[in-house]
Parts: C-alpha cells; sequence; structure tokens
C-alpha cells in the first residue's frame, strides 16, 4: 500500500483542496497533517493529523514524520507538498524506482505552473509538463542515481521512500521549525547513511502558483536559526544563496560564529 503525506495550513487550503481532489481518484491512502494552530478543516476521504506549531512557527519536520509514522503498514511513503498536484504517472513511476531501488531516496520531476493556470483534472497536466532545470529530469520510466555532490539539490516538494529506508533515515530532524534546513538535514543524513538519491524519470508533480519573494524576507529569522543548525550538524550553512543576498542587502553579516542579523 501506498501512503501520501501532505502538510497543510490555511495559507495552501485551496491549493490542498484541488490536490485532494485529484488524489481521491488514486488507490492511495491520502493523509494531511494540519500546522496551523486553530482546528483542522475535514478533507473528504484523507486521515487528518494536527501539528500545532511550536515557539518558532510551523513544525514541518515534526508534521512529516507523524504523518510517515500514521502510515502504518503502507510500503510506500510518498510526500507531496500541500501545493503540488500529483501527475497521472506519479505513483506508478515511484512504486517501480522503489522495487528497483528499494533503499532509496526517491525524488521525481517538478513542474511550476504560471499564475493563474489552476488543473482540476489528472488529464489536463501531462500538456503542462516543463521540469524545473535546477533538478535532473530522467525520460519517463528512467531513474538515475545521483552523485554525492547532487544530495544538495533535494527537495522535499515530492519525495518518496520505502518504509524500510525511512526507518534507515530516522525521519527529519524535529528541531528545525519555521522555514528552511530540514529537507537538506534529510538529504545530508541520506548521504551520511549510504541512501542513495535517485531521481525518479515520470514522477512528475504540478507546483500550484502562489506569490513568492527572493531572497524570503519573511522567513529571515527561521533561515539563520535553522542554517545554523544545519552548519553546526554538518559544517556548512545550507541556503547560500539567500545568505548571500540578505548580506548584500546588509541584514545579515558573516562573523566568526557564523550568519547573524548586522
Amino acid at each position: 500500500m501506498t501512503a501520501v503525506i501532505t502538510l497543510c495550513s490555511t495559507a495552501r487550503l485551496d491549493h490542498v483542496r484541488r490536490q485532494q481532489r485529484l488524489l481521491a481518484a488514486e488507490p492511495v491512502r491520502r493523509i494531511v497533517v494540519w500546522l496551523d494552530a486553530d482546528p483542522p478543516p475535514a478533507f473528504g476521504g484523507a486521515e487528518v493529523l494536527h501539528v500545532p506549531p511550536g515557539p518558532y512557527g510551523m513544525r514541518l519536520a515534526a508534521g512529516r514524520n507523524r504523518g510517515a509514522l500514521a502510515a502504518g503498514d503502507a510500503d510506500l511513503l510518498v510526500f507531496l507538498d500541500a501545493d503540488c498536484l500529483p501527475g497521472p504517472g506519479l505513483f506508478a513511476r515511484y512504486r517501480a524506482a522503489a522495487d528497483a531501488h528499494p533503499d532509496a531516496l526517491l525524488c521525481g520531476p517538478v513542474t511550476y505552473l504560471p499564475e493563474g493556470v489552476r488543473p482540476e483534472h489528472a488529464d489536463a497536466l501531462p500538456a503542462l509538463t516543463a521540469p524545473h532545470a535546477a533538478r535532473p529530469s530522467p525520460p519517463d520510466g528512467e531513474n538515475v542515481v545521483a552523485g554525492p555532490d547532487d544530495y544538495r539539490l533535494f527537495w522535499s516538494l515530492s519525495f518518496a521512500v520505502t518504509a524500510k529506508t525511512w526507518s534507515v533515515l530516522g525521519g527529519f530532524d524535529e528541531a528545525y521549525e519555521g522555514y528552511g534546513g530540514e529537507d537538506t538535514d534529510l538529504a545530508w543524513t541520506a548521504r551520511q547513511a549510504g541512501v542513495p538519491l535517485v531521481w525518479t524519470g515520470g514522477a512528475h508533480a504540478y507546483h500550484q502558483y502562489h506569490p513568492t519573494s527572493s531572497p524570503p524576507w519573511q522567513h529571515l529569522d527561521d533561515i539563520l536559526r535553522n542554517g545554523r543548525r544545519f552548519a553546526g550538524r554538518w559544517g556548512f550553512w545550507p541556503m547560500q544563496g539567500w545568505l548571500d543576498a540578505f548580506a548584500e542587502a546588509g541584514v545579515i553579516e558573516h562573523t566568526p560564529t557564523g550568519w547573524q542579523r548586522s
């Protein structure tokens, strides 16, 4: 059995309802983890869990761990962000990749949809496919084992692992709260544990549009706090492009103990 785990908050409610309508047509177990403090709404046919915010904001790492725990005897765990729609072949491709690479961290391509494009049916998605160029996108049905330097490209928007591999990884580090860092931390945990990262051709997800800022100013303190934790564990700071942009704007500076507000 395949379990699909999605994190959700009020800010992404419309996105996740559209996602869940598409997922309802798939033979999967649906688990939605609500991250806001208020009680969660219902998502027809899905199991809904509640992981309220911690002192520093939403607990994405804890939410994904709770969803995986609730999946019970599911042998394949698929993590799909609230703003991502599953392509028609996503589950079949992840399943085939898991059969071929049962010990791997599996990552499919992600297409970012333009503003105003809101597909309501899965058969509308293939024509929109334009995978983000920052990550490999093998041909449909092909799986490519990543090199050691590629773990930095791991995104938690869409990925899958067998239940056994999830146990090897130990889940996300729940000390990360708020925005940023927890997904790169999981990737480095996989790298250290010898868990292969496999780019999964044809497991397409489609990211629904919402406004963003680059760098993400609203998450500055989260990035500094979570970046410091990551650096303490792995010896370097993640999210370097954003840190450079903040530094260029004069709001942070690099000190002997790492990045901090100026």
